[in-house]
């Protein structure tokens, strides 16, 4: 997944690097629209790639970080031996 994100260009949403544009003035629109949108379609992506059981748990959570914190604390394992 992260290849493939890095290849389509929106790392960033994972990563934490493109966050919700803050600002609501005149112009603005366009950039939250963007982000939102692309902040779905990683959603969308990251939903089609897991299991239901998995895309059910993630259905909380609305920014594309949030669910990547979620998966990364779900799969990555602290104690190799384990």
């Amino acid at each position: 997944m992260r290849n493939f994100l890095k290849g389509k260009k929106m790392w960033g949403y994972v990563s934490g690097t493109y966050v919700v544009p803050k600002n609501t003035k005149e112009g603005d629109t366009a950039l939250i629209d963007t982000w939102e949108a692309n902040n779905t379609k990683i959603i969308t992506w990251i939903n089609n790639s897991v299991e239901h059981s998995i895309g059910t748990q993630l259905a909380k959570y609305k920014i594309t970080k949030e669910i990547w914190d979620h998966l990364q604390r779900l799969f990555t394992q602290s104690n190799f031996t384990k």
